[in-house]
């Protein structure tokens, strides 16, 4: 069993929090996490993908959670919307903290009605896909690292195989099965579970045999902008269905776009989100990517290099000192960065994602555009590439391998 670098901020919560919600899509470790915390604070567990116990909390929720006691940990939580005004009722009557950990397998936050009735009383978690840290029992701090005034040195070797990593995914059960057949099957019966599952119960639709279609469409797209005219002619979707669907998929975890970048300085930028999927594997299954396929596409590969980065890096969201945001920066003129880190300070740090093994000068443009358009507010512009070696391109510009997002670790 992996440890999860986010385990110590979810105790953490539980101290200070009435009610703690950890949710990700399906998968991902969080009833394991669930149930380790549940033993070590001594605390009822029940999870409602069991039928009694699902019954049992639609149709008396106040009574399900009086048969809990004062503090409990509930997995599955959005299959009985009705017991989130019941918590609510709870925790107004006790407002000590950790009285209930729920997990939850739909993003809360794009369901409005669950979300405000806890308002002010819970703290939303995510536990996303294993993250190469986790799998190598390292806790990165990448994004901390990106922030400091010094870079941290980085430790150890990338002790992985890049395009195996990419194509392999970070679902936990997923990196035990060997390439082929056995993780292909595993990634065909997870989507067709979660779409029968979890999209069935957020919305009675009829487009559920659609849904396998649209998300290729999309893994197709991976790194490319949001153009929903484009996409709806191409699967056939009405333009307000479609949106439907893409609600759901991210309500889910499955879609998870990458917002632009906005600001009032009088420049003309793309507002358009850019396409990733939760997972990099997952993306290279639905577009049918292979290690045969990436000599032969070399391009696509890019982009699933660019998904996997934003997916690490929003994994070390969840545990990172420093608040940061996740965008990418492009202007109508076509300059554009990969990713952009803001901070809470509202300092910026840009990467470009390259698959080669080599950097020049060139790859650092789209960062001249940004520090011209943002000034001070502009800290670093780093190369992520395939290569093995830190290389300096100046002042704030330098090129690091894909593995500096694992191989920083430690106190910053």
């Amino acid at each position: 069993m992996y440890r999860r670098n986010i385990e110590a901020e979810l105790h953490t919560a539980l101290t200070d929090t009435p009610v703690v919600l950890l949710n990700g899509a399906r998968q991902t470790g969080k009833s394991t996490l669930a149930q380790g915390v549940a033993k070590s604070a001594s605390m009822p567990y029940v999870t409602l993908d069991d039928a009694t116990s699902l019954a049992a909390a639609i149709s008396d929720p106040q009574g399900f959670l009086a048969g809990l006691g004062d503090r409990a940990v509930i997995d599955e939580v959005q299959k009985a919307p009705g017991l989130f005004p019941a918590i609510k009722l709870s925790v107004d009557q006790d407002r000590r903290p950790g009285r209930y950990l729920l997990t939850g397998s739909a993003n809360v936050l794009l369901l409005p009605k669950l979300s405000e009735s806890l308002a002010g009383r819970m703290e939303l978690m995510t536990l996303w896909p294993l993250s190469r840290g986790e799998l190598q029992a390292r806790k990165e701090c990448f994004l901390d690292g990106v922030f400091a005034e010094k870079l941290p040195a980085l430790q150890g070797d990338s002790g992985v195989d890049l395009k195996d990593a990419v194509l392999s995914g970070a679902y936990p059960e997923v990196t035990q099965r060997p390439a082929g057949k056995r993780r292909d099957a595993w990634f065909a019966s997870y989507i067709t579970a979660l779409l029968q599952r979890d999209v069935r119960d957020l919305a009675n639709i009829d487009g559920l045999t659609d849904m396998p279609r649209l998300l290729s469409l999309l893994a197709a797209r991976v790194g490319g902008l949001l153009n929903m005219s484009e996409l709806s002619r191409s699967s056939g979707t009405p333009n307000s269905t479609l949106k439907r669907y893409l609600g759901l998929l991210q309500a889910t975890f499955l879609f998870q776009p990458l917002p632009a970048w906005s600001t009032n300085l009088g420049k003309r930028l793309i507002k358009s989100a850019k396409i990733h999927l939760i997972d990099a594997g997952l993306t290279a299954y639905l577009a049918g990517m292979t290690h045969q396929g990436i000599a032969r596409d070399p391009v696509f590969f890019g982009h699933l290099l660019e998904t996997f980065v934003v997916s690490e890096l929003r994994k070390q969201v969840g545990w990172s000192e420093c608040r940061v945001s996740l965008y990418h920066y492009r202007t109508v003129t076509g300059r554009e960065v990969d990713i952009l880190l803001e901070d809470a300070a509202g300092r910026l740090v840009g990467l470009e994602i390259k698959a080669a093994s080599t950097v020049g000068r060139k790859d650092f443009s789209g960062f001249d555009a940004l520090s011209e358009a943002v000034g001070d507010r502009f800290m670093r512009g780093i190369v992520l590439y395939s290569g093995e070696q830190a290389v300096s391109f100046g002042e704030r510009y330098l090129a690091l391998p894909v593995s500096a997002l694992w191989r920083m670790t430690g106190q910053v």
